[in-house]
């Protein structure tokens, strides 16, 4: 979570009034966060006890997360972590296949300033009510040193956890220890290079892992503990675009954004080829088609951002004449 990449807080906040005040398509497959009390929405995740249920948490918090009901946006269950230490950034949560929600409080908006992170992990419970659980913390250090992150995906075959940092010239894919361990860091080593990630998501079947940033999303085939070809996959333009998670059936992309009431968009599944002669396979230093694909995608929501700006200042200026 923070302010978009080369674009100023008004611009921003310009583009977020002018977004909301469109005319939006009625999509009843997706929601609205109604709690008050979500106003920073950084990660999300699909419920794999509960149908229809989505976890997600603010980011600098206490620590907390919130069962959001898809059908009517309301909170159904507050679940309380003891046994942690007080958030520092929390930017990421995702659905183990151990029955365990994994929250990343893996966020460092210094760029390096703190040389360990934090994991936490609980048992999804098999009712939803609001409730104090005990969690379990994880320490989390980077093998080339600390960075920022946002997002957190735990493999649904293997129950390995992963991390992408976050980086305005493109970050990097970690790789956790296969079992986490509470009583000693866990060093997470870089695996691949990745664009600007705000959030991530494996597929339920694990053969994909999409990333999305503020403007777009790539889809990454999963192949042998590793990034396969890549494709752009469909993402809506939001004002604080933050989280994606896959619905629980694997039918559909939810994408989520930051804000009070903030809308979580269901996209369906589609690929679109990053070139004529087909998807294009990552090297060592990055995705030359991603990285131009996520750099068009980036000046479009500029150009999106500066109309907004421009539209406000005139409509301003027409009232101070009237």
């Amino acid at each position: 979570m923070r302010s978009l990449p080369y674009v100023t807080g008004a611009a921003a906040a310009a583009a977020v009034v002018v977004l909301a005040a469109a005319p939006v398509a009625a999509d009843d497959s997706g929601f609205t966060i109604q709690d008050s009390r979500i106003t920073e929405s950084s990660g999300l995740a699909a419920s794999r006890v509960h149908p229809g249920i989505y976890w997600t948490h603010n980011d600098q918090d206490e620590p907390r997360v919130f069962a959001v009901d898809s059908k009517t946006g309301e909170t159904v269950a507050t679940i309380t972590l003891s046994g942690v230490g007080k958030p520092r950034d929390m930017e990421a949560i995702s659905v183990g296949t151990d029955g365990n929600v994994y929250v990343g409080d893996i966020g460092d908006n210094l760029n390096g300033s703190w040389d360990h992170v934090w994991i936490y992990r609980f048992t999804e419970p098999k009712t939803l009510k609001d409730m104090t659980v005990r969690a379990k913390q994880y320490t989390v250090k980077y093998a080339d040193g600390a960075r920022n992150a946002e997002a957190m995906m735990v493999h649904p075959k293997t129950g390995r956890v992963y991390i992408a940092s976050k980086n305005e010239d493109g970050g990097g894919l970690y790789e956790g220890p296969e079992t986490l361990s509470p009583t000693r860091t866990n060093v997470f080593r870089r695996m691949g290079e990745v664009p600007w990630v705000t959030d991530g998501a494996f597929s339920p079947d694990g053969k994909e892992l999409v990333l999305r940033s503020y403007f777009s999303a790539r889809g990454y085939e999963w192949k042998n503990r590793g990034l396969g070809a890549d494709h752009r996959v469909s993402a809506p333009i939001q004002g604080q675009a933050e989280s994606v998670t896959y619905t629980a059936d694997g039918k559909a992309l939810m994408f989520g954004s930051e804000g009070e009431q903030s809308e979580v968009k269901r996209v369906p599944l589609g690929k679109e080829s990053v070139s004529e002669g087909g998807s294009k396979s990552p090297s060592e230093n990055g995705s030359p088609a991603a990285e131009d694909s996520d750099r068009s995608s980036f000046m479009y929501g500029l150009i999106v951002l500066a109309g907004a700006t421009a539209l406000v200042f005139g409509v301003k200026r027409l009232l101070r004449r009237d």
